[in-house]
């Protein structure tokens, strides 16, 4: 029985794995928005604001609400490759990051115009990246897209906004799945404190720490955590970004 339980563990934890990122094709929709540079889809749901700034650039997806989950996609890589379109598809494939929410439109049924519409699962690419799988005429084609981990340059990056007693940080270039689902952050005068999600991927904490060296605990959709002690100095301001660790 103790054999069978440490199977039954590692198979689930394998399971999960592949559920994160690493798993089998699945069958999608996209289209793409934004204009042919791009500027249309800076800001967005998931907070990151200037894409080209972020180093998102303009490989960036918008997500259908059955893969947005609530903003706790943003940041996940996805590899998307047309598919079964022989009139408008491209060959090779695109690697994005989710950077938006692309809205429901329940006046419009799911095969026209209503694109995003639960349980749909699409993609709004940005323009210039569609262009790489598919011929802007085409406006719709069905794709094939897999999770994949996401390679970063340079560690986690963290923006501190907010004031006194409302600490917001934007938390962007993550690694791995890409995909933030729990914070921690420690001052160097306080414990390990969690951190609520307050919109996208912006974390918040009520404390007053102002005059501490601050460190955060990043935990991703797959399980994995990484420490980035001490990423800001006791100096830092509100505005500024740090950088941290980053998942190997």
């Amino acid at each position: 029985m103790a054999i069978l339980g440490l199977f039954l563990v590692g198979f689930l934890a394998m399971v999960s794995h592949v559920n994160c990122y690493g798993g089998g094709w699945v069958n999608a929709h996209a289209t793409f928005y934004g204009g042919s540079d791009a500027s249309g889809t800076m800001g967005g749901a998931c907070g990151y604001g200037n894409l080209y700034s972020q180093g998102y650039g303009t490989n960036t997806a918008a997500l259908s609400t059955a893969l947005f989950n609530n903003g706790l996609s943003c940041g996940a890589c996805y590899q998307i490759r047309c598919a079964n379109e022989r009139r408008w598809c491209l060959p090779g494939s695109i690697l994005v990051t989710a950077t938006n929410f692309c809205p429901p439109n329940n006046a419009l049924p799911n095969n026209a115009g209503g694109w995003c519409n639960p349980p749909l699962h699409h993609f709004d690419l940005s323009q210039p990246v569609f262009q790489r799988i598919a011929q802007y005429r085409a406006g719709i084609v069905p794709v094939a897209y897999r999770r994949v981990a996401c390679r970063r340059r340079g560690g986690i990056r963290f923006t501190i906004n907010g004031h006194s007693y409302f600490n917001l940080v934007l938390i962007t270039n993550v690694g791995g799945a890409g995909d933030v689902h729990a914070v921690s952050v420690k001052g160097s005068r306080t414990g390990w404190q969690p951190m609520s999600r307050n919109w996208g991927q912006n974390w918040q904490s009520n404390s007053n720490l102002n005059g501490q060296s601050l460190s955060f605990k990043v935990t991703t959709s797959d399980g994995r955590t990484v420490v980035s002690y001490n990423a800001a100095p006791a100096s830092w301001n509100f505005g500024q970004t740090f950088a941290g660790a980053q998942f190997r």
